[in-house]
């Protein structure tokens, strides 16, 4: 059957979990911090309880989200793909916001960079580290597809969206009229702005990524883990049109895949190994000199 631009996409572009019985991560405790850039373009009631934070890091060019749930008393906040380099610089604006910080979480085994989860969690006690269980990481807490990690009465919806690396998760926000519209999904490397995470390393599979990719509202909000050109945002409508990998039919995207020939990560002999253990070097067996 021949797949065409827009109904690959669509499939593509998102698949949409059905929630029985979900296994939800919970704390008592929820707010959000602020953003380089805020998204919350609503008057919502919903969308007020969300503080929201969009943070840079330039030497790997990745992002790292802040969301808290600043209508519970207790302001209960989480991290998406924090770097070690810019943890004292999170934990500054997580203290002058008030926040209580509750999770540290990866959408993935990070090559580029050392994840800030250990020096999080050595620097605030009680925060728990969250990964997927299928990237066969160290972690407090393992999420597989379907799954939920709330902060007060906002929550994140965890969809396995492997390709990049067999262990890949987007993590997107919650669903209905009390959860924050448009809806938010932080893609990690899954889905870049026009583009994607490579496939070449790490358990990466060309056909898997292009078969992972989820079916949102066209106005959803993609926020990756990393990008190069100085984009900060995107949604899957634009994606659906203008991300010249994500469009074409599954053979052509194997063959662009297949071609990148991308030069093999710089960080990557350090991070990986720093990143199975959930970025706690300290575990590490020293290296010789």
């Amino acid at each position: 059957m021949v797949v065409t631009r827009f109904s690959r996409l669509q499939h593509l572009l998102l698949l949409q979990p059905r929630f029985q019985q979900s296994r939800v991560l919970r704390h008592p405790l929820t707010r959000t911090p602020t953003l380089i850039r805020s998204v919350m373009g609503s008057s919502s009631s919903s969308s007020s309880k969300l503080l929201f934070r969009q943070l840079f890091e330039k030497e790997s060019s990745t992002y790292t989200y802040l969301l808290a749930d600043i209508s519970h008393p207790d302001k209960p906040a989480l991290l998406i793909d924090p770097v070690d380099k810019t943890v004292d610089r999170d934990l500054k604006l997580i203290s002058e916001l008030g926040l209580k910080l509750v999770y540290a979480m990866n959408t993935h085994v990070h090559a580029d960079h050392v994840t800030g989860t250990g020096l999080l969690k050595t620097k605030v006690p009680g925060v728990k580290s969250v990964i997927s269980k299928a990237s066969g990481s160290k972690a407090d807490k393992f999420v597989e597809h379907g799954e939920r990690v709330s902060i007060g009465d906002l929550y994140l919806e965890v969809r396995a969206t492997p390709g990049h690396t067999a262990g890949c998760v987007t993590y997107v926000t919650g669903e209905g009229a009390d959860q924050p519209q448009p809806r938010m999904a932080f893609t990690g490397d899954a889905v870049l702005i026009r583009g994607c995470g490579r496939t070449d390393f790490q358990g990466g599979c060309a056909d898997q990524l292009y078969e992972s990719i989820f079916t949102l509202p066209k106005d959803t909000l993609i926020y990756p883990a990393h990008d190069y050109k100085g984009f900060e945002v995107s949604t899957v409508g634009e994606e659906m049109q203008h991300n010249p990998r994500l469009t074409k039919d599954k053979e052509t995207f194997k063959t662009i895949m297949s071609n990148l020939n991308l030069a093999y990560p710089k960080m990557i002999d350090v991070a990986l190994p720093a990143n199975m253990v959930c970025g706690l070097q300290d575990l590490l067996p020293s290296q010789p000199n």
